[in-house]
């Protein structure tokens, strides 16, 4: 009688176990079948972008039903072309990109909905080794600037505007060195100075090949520079995408305000896997120095003036577009 309870009792427990297996697999594929596809074309691959990295890593895109993959796409036009092409739902690039698609006469054009970055994210990078580096040792001197047209170059120029220096004529800029390029260019020994994200930066100088000497964004200060885009089109038929998109990235920025250098590194160290841990929490500490990331995603009608400002002082563009045409705000 005994034997056979205990019979009894091991079936059951085996059938138990059984109906937990399976009911685990098919709430796992419940919810994975909630998870929305979004595809995000992102210009560049830096430290600079650390708040995002760190809401991919902390999984706060899934938390928010949404399965992200990033695509590596190099400069903002092209980050343009691949969301119009529909390659990619999301683009992240300068903020200066959706102004040019409209302009353009694009019927479904670009509308942006959240900032991720407000300071220029390049430092200026010299052969030369200066103890007290000014920035009229720029005169005369040759920098590998980035595309024409594109945020870097044009918040590098207005920069140096902005500290009395004439970009036309005080120094030689040089745009036509490919965005993904231009450490290589000033490696092989082009230029006297180039401007670099991070870790770019930090590696040619521990390489041994040139030395930060400032900050474009300290120089530059606040500008609405990198941003989240989608087409008009998609915008209005998935705003849940959009909304859930959009408090994935505040997630990320609160925790890198609210955690310290170290803890950030940490967090995005998968996404560097040739930086160390050391080098990772230098470069946030630079970037954290500057003011770079804002408390908020919200992209403000101030802010978009003031890039068209920039743009308009450039010759990118003759007059500003309304904000209510290419901002996209929840309502």
């Amino acid at each position: 009688m005994k034997k056979k309870i205990i019979v009894y009792v091991i079936c059951g427990l085996l059938i138990f176990l059984l109906a937990s297996v399976v009911l685990f697999n098919l709430n796992k594929k419940s919810d994975t079948k909630k998870l929305k596809k979004v595809t995000m074309a992102e210009v560049a691959h830096t430290i600079f972008y650390a708040p995002q990295y760190v809401a991919i890593e902390k999984g706060y895109f899934k938390d928010y039903g949404i399965d992200l993959e990033v695509i590596l796409t190099p400069g903002a036009d092209k980050v343009s072309a691949a969301v119009l092409s529909n390659d990619a739902q999301i683009g992240f690039s300068g903020s200066e990109a959706t102004i040019y698609v409209y302009n353009g006469g694009e019927k479904d054009y670009l509308k942006t909905f959240a900032q991720l970055t407000q300071k220029d994210g390049t430092f200026i990078v010299s052969r030369k080794n200066y103890k007290n580096f000014k920035l009229d040792y720029l005169k005369g001197k040759d920098i590998i600037g980035g595309r024409a047209g594109g945020m870097p170059e044009m918040t590098l120029e207005y920069a140096l505007k902005q500290n009395g220096i004439d970009p036309k004529k005080d120094v030689n800029i040089d745009t036509s060195v490919e965005f993904a390029a231009m450490g290589g260019a000033f490696i092989g020994g082009q230029g006297d100075f180039v401007t670099l994200f991070e870790p770019t930066a930090l590696q040619v100088e521990r390489q041994g090949y040139g030395h930060v000497v400032a900050s474009v964004g300290e120089l530059g200060g606040v500008v609405p520079y990198t941003s989240y885009s989608a087409r008009k089109s998609y915008i209005k038929n998935n705003k849940d995408v959009i909304t859930n998109f959009t408090k994935a990235i505040q997630k990320g920025l609160d925790y890198v305000h609210n955690h310290s250098d170290k803890e950030v590194a940490k967090a995005i160290i998968n996404q560097f896997p040739d930086t160390s841990l050391s080098e990772l929490t230098e470069v946030v500490k630079r970037y954290r120095k500057i003011n770079t990331w804002p408390k908020t995603t919200k992209f403000s009608k101030k802010s978009f003036s003031h890039i068209q400002d920039i743009m308009i002082d450039y010759g990118a563009i003759k007059e500003k577009v309304s904000y209510s045409k290419l901002i996209y705000n929840e309502k």
